[in-house]
């Protein structure tokens, strides 16, 4: 009797050593299948490992499955794309993270013109204009933010161009319009605290007040300032 092992087909390289015995006691070499993985490019880092397989068969036992791994491989990390970060932030976090560091900004301005407003530092630091050309590209960018197509058409809602109380206060109904309103308040305030504080000192005018008041209430700032001035000039004469 003559049993030899058939041949078949298989996508994967296949290495078969077969045996062909006469006799009763049948005893048939197992067939050995060696299997190689196919190498892709790496996407993120991971640590693949390479293993053999080799299968083994026989009329009793059936087929078993060996995997023998190979040494690892550590494969390189791709690049993250920014935009993935950028998409992390939402606009309430935004929102909520300029207003907190645009408030932080300014109160260092605020307090070199009250505890030191003759100093040079509080000279040299208030007559800079850095501040509110930052102020304006942050400003710029929160207004990018937050428009929409009906901005344009809340603002002006009336039929004579005009802006209306209930349209305007539809914009704020979002964080983001609210942080670029206070980003707003912020810059026209400081830069009203800073004229107050420069014509003081041309004048020798006591503004420490009126700089205080500035920084939450300006136009209360700014009429505190006036009767200083007014009530200085005429004591002086």
């Amino acid at each position: 009797m003559l049993i030899c092992s058939t041949s078949f087909h298989s996508p994967l390289p296949i290495k078969l050593q077969p045996q062909c015995v006469f006799g009763k006691n049948i005893q048939l070499q197992k067939p050995v299948f060696a299997l190689w993985g196919l190498s892709s490019e790496p996407t993120s880092q991971v640590t693949r490992s390479e293993s053999q397989t080799c299968t083994g068969w026989s009329f009793v036992g059936g087929s078993k499955l060996n995997l023998k791994p190979r040494s690892k491989r550590l494969l390189m990390p791709c690049k993250a794309d920014p935009a993935v970060y950028a998409s992390l932030w939402t606009n309430s976090q935004i929102a909520n993270g300029v207003f907190t560091l645009g408030t932080a900004a300014v109160l260092p301005f605020y307090t070199l013109m009250v505890v030191a407003p003759k100093s040079e530092m509080t000279k040299k630091s208030m007559g800079s204009c850095l501040p509110y050309a930052v102020f304006g590209i942050v400003y710029a960018y929160l207004l990018y933010l937050s428009w929409t197509p009906g901005t344009l058409r809340a603002m002006f809602a009336s039929k004579y161009w005009m802006p209306e109380l209930s349209a305007i206060a539809s914009l704020f109904t979002n964080d983001m319009s609210l942080s670029s309103a206070w980003i707003h308040l912020l810059a026209i305030d400081l830069f009203a605290a800073r004229q107050v504080y420069h014509e003081g000192l041309a004048s020798d005018i006591e503004t420490r007040h009126s700089v205080s008041l500035c920084l939450l209430f300006c136009p209360i700032g700014l009429l505190s300032h006036l009767i200083t001035k007014a009530l200085t000039e005429r004591a002086r004469r």
